[in-house]
Protein backbone atom coordinates (compact mmCIF):
# COMPACT_ATOMS: atom_id res chain seq x y z
CA UNK A 1 0.00 0.00 0.00
CA UNK A 2 2.85 2.52 0.62
CA UNK A 3 4.31 1.51 -2.44
CA UNK A 4 1.17 3.04 -4.07
CA UNK A 5 0.77 6.45 -2.08
CA UNK A 6 3.69 7.28 -3.02
CA UNK A 7 2.37 6.59 -6.98
CA UNK A 8 -0.08 9.05 -6.93
CA UNK A 9 -1.36 10.00 -9.92
CA UNK A 10 0.40 7.57 -12.17
CA UNK A 11 -1.36 5.79 -14.69
CA UNK A 12 -2.33 1.97 -14.79
CA UNK A 13 -0.89 2.09 -18.49
CA UNK A 14 3.22 1.40 -19.35
CA UNK A 15 5.01 0.00 -22.09
CA UNK A 16 5.08 -3.95 -21.85
CA UNK A 17 9.28 -5.09 -21.83
CA UNK A 18 10.27 -8.17 -24.12
CA UNK A 19 11.95 -10.37 -21.78
CA UNK A 20 14.75 -11.84 -24.08
CA UNK A 21 15.63 -15.77 -22.73
CA UNK A 22 12.97 -15.31 -20.24
CA UNK A 23 13.35 -19.82 -19.43
CA UNK A 24 17.15 -18.88 -18.80
CA UNK A 25 18.13 -18.48 -14.63
CA UNK A 26 18.42 -14.91 -13.63
CA UNK A 27 22.30 -14.72 -14.28
CA UNK A 28 21.98 -15.87 -18.21
CA UNK A 29 19.73 -13.68 -19.01
CA UNK A 30 20.59 -10.43 -21.06
CA UNK A 31 21.14 -7.40 -18.98
CA UNK A 32 18.18 -4.82 -19.78
CA UNK A 33 19.47 -1.46 -20.03
CA UNK A 34 16.37 1.49 -20.64
CA UNK A 35 17.52 4.43 -22.28
CA UNK A 36 16.01 7.71 -23.30
CA UNK A 37 15.84 9.08 -26.81
CA UNK A 38 18.59 9.03 -29.33
CA UNK A 39 21.15 8.28 -26.57
CA UNK A 40 19.08 4.49 -26.41
CA UNK A 41 20.11 4.51 -30.34
CA UNK A 42 23.84 5.63 -30.26
CA UNK A 43 24.37 3.57 -27.16
CA UNK A 44 24.05 0.57 -29.21
CA UNK A 45 26.81 1.34 -31.14
CA UNK A 46 29.39 1.27 -28.19
CA UNK A 47 28.34 -2.17 -27.17
CA UNK A 48 30.28 -3.73 -29.44
CA UNK A 49 33.48 -2.48 -27.59
CA UNK A 50 31.66 -3.87 -24.05
CA UNK A 51 30.95 -7.17 -25.82
CA UNK A 52 34.98 -8.05 -26.56
CA UNK A 53 35.71 -7.42 -22.97
CA UNK A 54 32.55 -9.13 -21.69
CA UNK A 55 31.84 -11.97 -23.82
CA UNK A 56 29.60 -13.44 -21.70
CA UNK A 57 27.09 -10.52 -20.78
CA UNK A 58 24.75 -9.85 -23.56
CA UNK A 59 22.92 -5.90 -23.01
CA UNK A 60 19.33 -5.83 -24.05
CA UNK A 61 18.86 -2.04 -25.26
CA UNK A 62 15.20 -0.35 -24.54
CA UNK A 63 14.31 2.79 -26.06
CA UNK A 64 12.08 5.07 -24.07
CA UNK A 65 11.05 8.06 -25.55
CA UNK A 66 11.46 10.85 -23.03
CA UNK A 67 8.10 12.42 -23.38
CA UNK A 68 6.78 8.94 -21.38
CA UNK A 69 9.26 7.69 -20.04
CA UNK A 70 8.40 9.07 -16.32
CA UNK A 71 5.85 7.51 -16.10
CA UNK A 72 7.52 4.24 -17.88
CA UNK A 73 9.48 4.19 -15.18
CA UNK A 74 6.79 4.32 -11.83
CA UNK A 75 4.88 2.20 -14.11
CA UNK A 76 7.64 -0.69 -14.08
CA UNK A 77 8.12 0.00 -10.48
CA UNK A 78 4.44 -0.85 -9.56
CA UNK A 79 4.65 -3.85 -11.64
CA UNK A 80 8.02 -5.10 -10.20
CA UNK A 81 9.75 -5.14 -13.86
CA UNK A 82 12.62 -2.35 -13.43
CA UNK A 83 15.36 -3.37 -15.57
CA UNK A 84 19.08 -3.89 -14.46
CA UNK A 85 20.17 -1.00 -15.42
CA UNK A 86 18.37 2.32 -16.94
CA UNK A 87 19.05 5.90 -17.90
CA UNK A 88 17.67 8.54 -15.40
CA UNK A 89 17.40 12.68 -15.90
CA UNK A 90 19.47 13.69 -12.28
CA UNK A 91 16.26 15.55 -11.24
CA UNK A 92 14.69 12.13 -10.74
CA UNK A 93 16.78 10.24 -8.68
CA UNK A 94 15.45 12.00 -5.46
CA UNK A 95 12.45 10.29 -6.57
CA UNK A 96 14.00 6.97 -7.12
CA UNK A 97 15.44 7.09 -3.71
CA UNK A 98 12.41 7.67 -1.99
CA UNK A 99 10.53 4.52 -3.93
CA UNK A 100 13.94 2.69 -2.13
CA UNK A 101 15.09 0.93 -5.67
CA UNK A 102 18.48 2.13 -6.32
CA UNK A 103 21.74 0.62 -5.90
CA UNK A 104 24.33 2.31 -3.17
CA UNK A 105 27.03 2.71 -5.67
CA UNK A 106 29.50 4.40 -3.35
CA UNK A 107 31.48 0.92 -2.49
CA UNK A 108 31.82 -0.01 -5.99
CA UNK A 109 32.87 3.11 -7.46
CA UNK A 110 35.59 3.25 -4.49
CA UNK A 111 36.68 -0.05 -5.81
CA UNK A 112 36.87 0.41 -9.43
CA UNK A 113 39.65 0.71 -11.20
CA UNK A 114 37.73 3.08 -13.75
CA UNK A 115 35.62 5.00 -11.89
CA UNK A 116 37.02 8.08 -10.11
CA UNK A 117 34.91 10.04 -8.20
CA UNK A 118 36.92 13.21 -8.07
CA UNK A 119 37.07 13.01 -12.42
CA UNK A 120 33.37 14.79 -12.40
CA UNK A 121 32.44 17.99 -12.26
CA UNK A 122 31.31 18.54 -8.20
CA UNK A 123 27.98 19.74 -8.82
CA UNK A 124 26.43 17.81 -11.60
CA UNK A 125 28.18 14.67 -9.04
CA UNK A 126 26.15 15.93 -6.24
CA UNK A 127 23.06 15.36 -7.74
CA UNK A 128 23.53 11.65 -7.83
CA UNK A 129 23.63 11.70 -4.14
CA UNK A 130 20.07 11.50 -2.23
CA UNK A 131 18.41 10.82 0.63
CA UNK A 132 15.01 8.95 1.78
CA UNK A 133 12.76 9.29 4.75
CA UNK A 134 13.63 7.10 7.10
CA UNK A 135 12.78 6.05 10.37
CA UNK A 136 12.24 8.14 13.20
CA UNK A 137 11.18 10.84 11.37
CA UNK A 138 14.37 11.70 9.88
CA UNK A 139 15.94 11.27 6.57
CA UNK A 140 18.78 8.83 5.69
CA UNK A 141 22.46 9.96 5.02
CA UNK A 142 22.52 11.04 1.04
CA UNK A 143 23.73 8.02 -0.82
CA UNK A 144 25.72 7.67 -4.34
CA UNK A 145 22.87 6.46 -6.36
CA UNK A 146 24.19 6.95 -9.76
CA UNK A 147 26.33 8.11 -11.56
CA UNK A 148 26.60 10.75 -14.30
CA UNK A 149 26.69 9.47 -17.98
CA UNK A 150 26.35 13.17 -19.65
CA UNK A 151 26.28 16.79 -18.45
CA UNK A 152 24.15 19.91 -19.16
CA UNK A 153 23.75 23.40 -17.57
CA UNK A 154 22.37 26.85 -19.10
CA UNK A 155 24.63 29.96 -19.76
CA UNK A 156 24.76 33.04 -21.54
CA UNK A 157 24.94 32.87 -25.87
CA UNK A 158 25.62 36.10 -27.75
CA UNK A 159 26.47 37.54 -30.62
CA UNK A 160 29.83 39.35 -30.42
CA UNK A 161 29.25 41.86 -33.26
CA UNK A 162 26.17 43.26 -31.67
CA UNK A 163 28.07 43.58 -28.34
CA UNK A 164 30.87 45.43 -29.90
CA UNK A 165 28.69 47.91 -32.11
CA UNK A 166 27.59 48.77 -28.00
CA UNK A 167 30.88 49.20 -27.10
CA UNK A 168 31.56 46.08 -25.35
CA UNK A 169 34.44 43.22 -25.85
CA UNK A 170 33.06 40.90 -23.68
CA UNK A 171 30.18 39.40 -22.05
CA UNK A 172 29.69 40.64 -18.47
CA UNK A 173 30.58 39.02 -15.57
CA UNK A 174 28.28 39.86 -12.93
CA UNK A 175 25.14 41.47 -12.41
CA UNK A 176 25.55 45.51 -12.36
CA UNK A 177 27.54 45.02 -15.70
CA UNK A 178 25.34 42.75 -17.27
CA UNK A 179 22.70 45.87 -16.78
CA UNK A 180 24.55 48.31 -17.87
CA UNK A 181 25.43 46.12 -21.11
CA UNK A 182 21.57 45.37 -21.76
CA UNK A 183 20.85 48.77 -21.45
CA UNK A 184 23.34 49.58 -24.11
CA UNK A 185 22.19 47.53 -26.58
CA UNK A 186 18.18 48.36 -26.03
CA UNK A 187 19.49 51.37 -27.21
CA UNK A 188 21.45 50.47 -30.06
CA UNK A 189 19.38 47.65 -30.97
CA UNK A 190 16.03 49.84 -30.74
CA UNK A 191 13.83 49.48 -33.67
CA UNK A 192 16.12 46.30 -34.92
CA UNK A 193 16.04 43.83 -32.31
CA UNK A 194 16.04 43.25 -27.96
CA UNK A 195 19.05 42.89 -25.85
CA UNK A 196 17.54 39.15 -24.62
CA UNK A 197 14.94 36.53 -25.21
CA UNK A 198 13.66 35.47 -22.32
CA UNK A 199 10.96 33.15 -22.89
CA UNK A 200 8.40 33.64 -19.96
CA UNK A 201 7.22 29.81 -19.56
CA UNK A 202 11.20 28.34 -18.98
CA UNK A 203 11.77 27.90 -15.68
CA UNK A 204 15.57 27.21 -16.03
CA UNK A 205 16.92 31.01 -16.20
CA UNK A 206 15.28 31.70 -13.14
CA UNK A 207 16.68 28.77 -11.22
CA UNK A 208 20.02 29.88 -12.34
CA UNK A 209 19.22 33.15 -10.72
CA UNK A 210 18.20 31.59 -7.50
CA UNK A 211 20.55 28.75 -6.93
CA UNK A 212 23.26 32.04 -7.11
CA UNK A 213 21.60 32.93 -3.69
CA UNK A 214 22.90 32.02 -0.50
CA UNK A 215 19.83 30.61 0.94
CA UNK A 216 18.33 27.52 -0.27
CA UNK A 217 14.66 27.81 -2.15
CA UNK A 218 13.50 24.74 0.37
CA UNK A 219 13.60 24.61 4.20
CA UNK A 220 12.68 22.60 7.39
CA UNK A 221 14.82 19.62 5.66
CA UNK A 222 12.94 20.47 2.44
CA UNK A 223 9.06 19.90 4.34
CA UNK A 224 8.60 23.89 3.36
CA UNK A 225 9.23 26.67 0.54
CA UNK A 226 11.91 29.49 1.49
CA UNK A 227 10.89 32.14 -1.08
CA UNK A 228 9.65 34.15 0.83
CA UNK A 229 13.37 35.51 1.65
CA UNK A 230 15.27 38.43 0.55
CA UNK A 231 17.49 36.35 -1.64
CA UNK A 232 14.70 34.62 -4.00
CA UNK A 233 13.38 38.16 -3.38
CA UNK A 234 16.54 39.44 -5.19
CA UNK A 235 16.45 36.62 -7.78
CA UNK A 236 12.49 37.17 -8.78
CA UNK A 237 13.32 41.20 -9.37
CA UNK A 238 16.53 40.62 -11.45
CA UNK A 239 14.53 38.67 -12.93
CA UNK A 240 11.26 40.38 -13.78
CA UNK A 241 13.81 43.13 -14.32
CA UNK A 242 14.55 41.87 -17.92
CA UNK A 243 10.49 42.81 -18.73
CA UNK A 244 10.45 45.82 -16.81
CA UNK A 245 13.33 47.28 -18.24
CA UNK A 246 12.34 46.41 -21.69
CA UNK A 247 15.52 43.80 -22.03
CA UNK A 248 13.27 41.21 -23.29
CA UNK A 249 10.08 40.55 -25.07
CA UNK A 250 6.88 39.09 -23.37
CA UNK A 251 6.97 36.13 -24.76
CA UNK A 252 6.75 32.19 -23.92
CA UNK A 253 9.20 29.99 -25.73
CA UNK A 254 6.53 29.22 -28.58
CA UNK A 255 5.97 32.28 -29.91
CA UNK A 256 9.36 32.62 -31.64
CA UNK A 257 9.74 30.78 -34.64
CA UNK A 258 13.52 29.70 -34.65
CA UNK A 259 15.07 30.14 -31.89
CA UNK A 260 18.78 29.92 -33.53
CA UNK A 261 17.93 31.42 -36.93
CA UNK A 262 16.02 34.30 -35.39
CA UNK A 263 19.53 34.73 -33.62
CA UNK A 264 21.76 35.01 -36.46
CA UNK A 265 19.09 37.33 -37.98
CA UNK A 266 20.05 40.09 -35.44
CA UNK A 267 16.30 39.68 -33.68
CA UNK A 268 18.13 39.69 -29.91
CA UNK A 269 21.78 39.58 -28.90
CA UNK A 270 21.62 37.11 -25.91
CA UNK A 271 19.82 33.99 -25.03
CA UNK A 272 19.98 31.80 -22.49
CA UNK A 273 20.62 27.94 -23.44
CA UNK A 274 22.30 24.72 -23.52
CA UNK A 275 25.03 22.42 -25.01
CA UNK A 276 22.88 21.28 -27.86
CA UNK A 277 22.78 25.11 -28.65
CA UNK A 278 26.19 25.31 -30.15
CA UNK A 279 25.15 22.24 -32.46
CA UNK A 280 22.59 24.19 -33.94
CA UNK A 281 24.13 27.28 -34.32
CA UNK A 282 27.02 25.25 -36.40
CA UNK A 283 24.71 24.21 -38.18
CA UNK A 284 21.94 26.59 -39.13
CA UNK A 285 23.95 29.65 -39.23
CA UNK A 286 26.15 30.39 -42.27
CA UNK A 287 30.09 30.18 -42.31
CA UNK A 288 30.25 33.93 -42.52
CA UNK A 289 28.43 34.20 -39.43
CA UNK A 290 30.06 31.30 -37.15
CA UNK A 291 33.15 33.86 -35.67
CA UNK A 292 30.00 36.54 -34.83
CA UNK A 293 28.07 34.52 -31.82
CA UNK A 294 30.19 33.40 -28.69
CA UNK A 295 29.04 31.32 -25.39
CA UNK A 296 29.67 32.72 -21.38
CA UNK A 297 28.90 31.76 -17.81
CA UNK A 298 25.87 32.98 -16.23
CA UNK A 299 26.75 36.24 -14.49
CA UNK A 300 26.15 36.67 -10.56
CA UNK A 301 25.43 39.22 -8.14
CA UNK A 302 29.52 39.74 -7.09
CA UNK A 303 31.10 37.68 -10.64
CA UNK A 304 30.62 34.85 -12.38
CA UNK A 305 27.29 33.00 -10.76
CA UNK A 306 26.02 29.41 -10.25
CA UNK A 307 23.88 27.50 -12.91
CA UNK A 308 21.75 24.23 -12.93
CA UNK A 309 23.15 21.24 -12.54
CA UNK A 310 21.60 19.26 -15.91
CA UNK A 311 22.00 15.84 -17.59
CA UNK A 312 21.54 12.32 -16.83
CA UNK A 313 22.50 9.72 -15.07
CA UNK A 314 22.70 5.67 -15.01
CA UNK A 315 21.71 3.79 -12.23
CA UNK A 316 21.09 0.28 -10.98
CA UNK A 317 18.39 -2.18 -9.52
CA UNK A 318 18.28 -2.40 -6.29
CA UNK A 319 16.68 -5.79 -6.56
CA UNK A 320 18.49 -6.96 -10.03
CA UNK A 321 20.19 -10.25 -9.80
CA UNK A 322 22.81 -9.38 -12.16
CA UNK A 323 23.91 -6.16 -10.29
CA UNK A 324 27.84 -7.15 -10.57
CA UNK A 325 27.28 -7.34 -14.33
CA UNK A 326 25.30 -4.19 -14.59
CA UNK A 327 27.98 -2.60 -12.98
CA UNK A 328 30.24 -3.74 -15.66
CA UNK A 329 28.04 -1.98 -18.46
CA UNK A 330 28.85 1.38 -16.06
CA UNK A 331 32.03 1.26 -15.82
CA UNK A 332 32.13 0.71 -19.46
CA UNK A 333 30.12 3.73 -20.43
CA UNK A 334 32.26 5.86 -18.00
CA UNK A 335 35.14 5.21 -19.22
CA UNK A 336 36.97 8.84 -20.70
CA UNK A 337 37.32 6.94 -24.13
CA UNK A 338 33.61 5.90 -24.25
CA UNK A 339 32.61 8.93 -23.04
CA UNK A 340 34.37 11.70 -25.82
CA UNK A 341 33.04 8.61 -28.47
CA UNK A 342 29.74 9.14 -27.36
CA UNK A 343 30.25 13.24 -27.03
CA UNK A 344 30.89 12.81 -30.93
CA UNK A 345 27.77 10.68 -31.74
CA UNK A 346 25.53 13.13 -29.98
CA UNK A 347 27.19 16.31 -29.02
CA UNK A 348 26.22 15.52 -25.50
CA UNK A 349 29.29 16.82 -22.90
CA UNK A 350 30.78 14.01 -21.25
CA UNK A 351 30.59 13.85 -17.30
CA UNK A 352 34.10 13.27 -16.84
CA UNK A 353 36.74 15.95 -17.23
CA UNK A 354 39.16 13.97 -18.17
CA UNK A 355 37.04 12.73 -21.15
CA UNK A 356 36.77 16.58 -22.51
CA UNK A 357 40.37 16.77 -24.02
CA UNK A 358 40.23 13.08 -25.49
CA UNK A 359 36.97 14.51 -27.42
CA UNK A 360 38.81 18.05 -28.56
CA UNK A 361 36.76 20.59 -26.35
CA UNK A 362 39.59 21.26 -25.22
CA UNK A 363 40.57 23.16 -27.80
CA UNK A 364 36.94 24.98 -27.92
CA UNK A 365 36.62 28.30 -26.63
CA UNK A 366 32.88 27.86 -26.67
CA UNK A 367 33.03 24.39 -24.80
CA UNK A 368 35.27 25.84 -22.27
CA UNK A 369 33.34 28.62 -21.48
CA UNK A 370 30.29 25.65 -20.36
CA UNK A 371 33.90 23.76 -18.44
CA UNK A 372 33.87 26.97 -16.89
CA UNK A 373 29.77 27.10 -15.98
CA UNK A 374 30.24 23.51 -15.11
CA UNK A 375 32.74 24.24 -12.24
CA UNK A 376 30.26 26.20 -10.58
CA UNK A 377 26.80 24.42 -11.17
CA UNK A 378 24.11 23.88 -7.83
CA UNK A 379 21.74 21.08 -7.75
CA UNK A 380 17.99 22.04 -7.38
CA UNK A 381 16.70 20.09 -4.55
CA UNK A 382 16.69 16.83 -4.13
CA UNK A 383 12.98 16.01 -3.52
CA UNK A 384 11.04 13.98 -5.47
CA UNK A 385 8.01 16.24 -5.93
CA UNK A 386 10.77 19.14 -7.33
CA UNK A 387 9.75 19.23 -11.13
CA UNK A 388 6.07 20.46 -9.80
CA UNK A 389 7.96 23.40 -7.54
CA UNK A 390 9.94 24.75 -10.44
CA UNK A 391 6.53 24.86 -12.47
CA UNK A 392 5.20 26.35 -9.74
CA UNK A 393 7.94 29.15 -9.37
CA UNK A 394 7.72 29.70 -12.92
CA UNK A 395 3.91 30.06 -13.06
CA UNK A 396 4.57 32.96 -10.08
CA UNK A 397 7.32 34.45 -11.83
CA UNK A 398 5.06 35.03 -14.83
CA UNK A 399 2.14 36.43 -13.23
CA UNK A 400 4.74 38.97 -11.64
CA UNK A 401 5.88 40.02 -14.68
CA UNK A 402 2.29 40.51 -16.15
CA UNK A 403 1.62 42.58 -13.66
CA UNK A 404 -0.79 40.37 -11.80
CA UNK A 405 0.26 40.85 -8.29
CA UNK A 406 3.50 43.11 -6.61
CA UNK A 407 6.86 40.75 -5.15
CA UNK A 408 6.72 40.35 -1.70
CA UNK A 409 2.81 38.63 -2.48
CA UNK A 410 3.63 37.23 -5.01
CA UNK A 411 6.98 34.94 -3.27
CA UNK A 412 4.67 34.56 0.23
CA UNK A 413 1.61 32.77 -2.07
CA UNK A 414 4.57 30.64 -3.57
CA UNK A 415 5.52 29.83 -0.24
CA UNK A 416 2.07 28.15 0.62
CA UNK A 417 1.39 26.54 -2.77
CA UNK A 418 5.15 25.26 -2.44
CA UNK A 419 4.23 23.69 1.60
CA UNK A 420 0.43 22.04 -0.27
CA UNK A 421 3.06 20.10 -2.56
CA UNK A 422 5.38 18.47 0.03
CA UNK A 423 2.01 17.91 2.26
CA UNK A 424 3.21 14.77 1.36
CA UNK A 425 6.53 14.80 2.37
CA UNK A 426 5.67 16.19 5.81
CA UNK A 427 3.10 13.41 6.41
CA UNK A 428 5.54 11.04 5.80
CA UNK A 429 8.27 12.42 8.43
CA UNK A 430 5.75 12.85 11.00
CA UNK A 431 4.09 9.30 10.15
CA UNK A 432 8.00 7.90 10.72
CA UNK A 433 8.56 9.95 13.99
CA UNK A 434 5.42 8.24 15.36
CA UNK A 435 6.47 4.96 14.31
Amino acid sequence: MRRRALLLGVGASGASVALGGCMLSPERQPLRFWAMGREAEVVRQLLPGFAQRHPGIAVQVQQIPWSSAHEKLLTAYVGNSLPDVFQLGNTWIAEMAQLDVLAPLEARAQASAVVDTGDYFPGILATNRAARIAARGTTSTPALLGLPWYVDTRLLFYRRDLLAQAGFAQMARDWGAWSQMLDALKVRLAGRGEPMFLAVNEFEPLLALALQQDEGLLREQDTRGNFANNSFGRALDFYTGFFRRGWADLQGKEQISNLWTEFGKGRFACFVSGPWSMGELKRRLPPEQQASWGCAAMPGPQGPGASIAGGASLVLHKHSPRQDAAWRLVEYLNEPAVQARFHALTGNLPARRSAWPLAGLHADERAAAFADQLQRVKPAPAVLEWERIAVEMQRAAEQLVRGQDALAPTQAALDVQVDAILAKRRWLLQTEARA
